[in-house]
């Protein structure tokens, strides 16, 4: 009875299966926070998304990676050009345009006991490398950069490239990243290339996913929490 519900819902709204694990990341973000929940929320944030990707998983969609090698390793030129500023300047988000009442303040999301918490780290880290990239991905480059070019996104196959698509996408894209506008923008671009190039979900959550996961171990190796926002 529920499946057929749930695939009678993607058969009628196609877009849901694209913007509905995205969506439950953002509100997960923005939902309160109790402090008795500390332990909790970054499992939770995980399995509940991973439960929306699967309950609405678009049929067409696939995991399929096609460039490995290279998938991976512009996940890791990704992560460079992230960390890459504040190693050559560690002053270098105090300017004014990373810092301000519009793209708000570098700082950590997680709580200060949180921070000594391997099981948050855990989490958190789990988190960023497998439902945010996933989640994004079908958000991003799977559904808006199609959908921008026609809303019947569906007739538009995925690494169609419009100049309009590509360029609202990575700001859209470097806007979420708040503080980090900069570094986000270039990863959007990146991105959106590496959609263009492979035409492949699979291989866009693959790199996303390596520059999430190095980026979490980087965090914790070197105490560098300001990049968890």
């Amino acid at each position: 009875m529920i499946a057929n519900q749930l695939q009678s819902w993607r058969e009628r709204y196609p877009s849901l299966g694209y913007i509905a694990p995205f969506a439950a990341v953002l509100l997960l973000i923005a939902a309160p926070k109790p402090a008795s929940l500390i332990y909790w929320e970054w499992p939770v944030q995980t399995l509940v998304v991973a439960l929306v990707c699967f309950l609405t998983w678009p049929k067409d969609a696939s995991f399929k990676v096609s460039y490995w090698f290279m998938s991976i390793i512009a996940g890791v030129v990704t992560l460079l050009l992230w960390i890459g500023p504040e190693l050559i300047n560690p002053k270098y988000r105090d300017f004014f345009l990373f810092s301000n009442g519009i793209v708000g303040h570098v700082g950590s999301s997680l709580r200060a006991e949180a921070l000594k918490s391997n099981w948050v780290l855990f989490w958190r880290t789990v988190r960023a490398s497998t439902v945010v990239p996933v989640a994004e991905e079908l958000f991003w480059r799977a559904w808006l950069m199609r959908w921008l070019i026609n809303s019947d996104f569906q007739k538009v196959p995925l690494g169609a490239y419009a100049p309009m698509a590509f360029w609202v996408t990575a700001l859209l894209f470097g806007a979420e990243h708040g503080p980090y506008w900069d570094v986000g923008l270039l990863t959007g671009v990146i991105y959106n290339f590496w959609m263009l190039r492979t035409k492949s979900l699979g291989d866009c959550i693959l790199v996303h996913a390596v520059t999430n996961l190095i980026m979490s171990l980087y965090v914790i190796k070197y105490g560098q929490w300001q990049y968890w926002q």
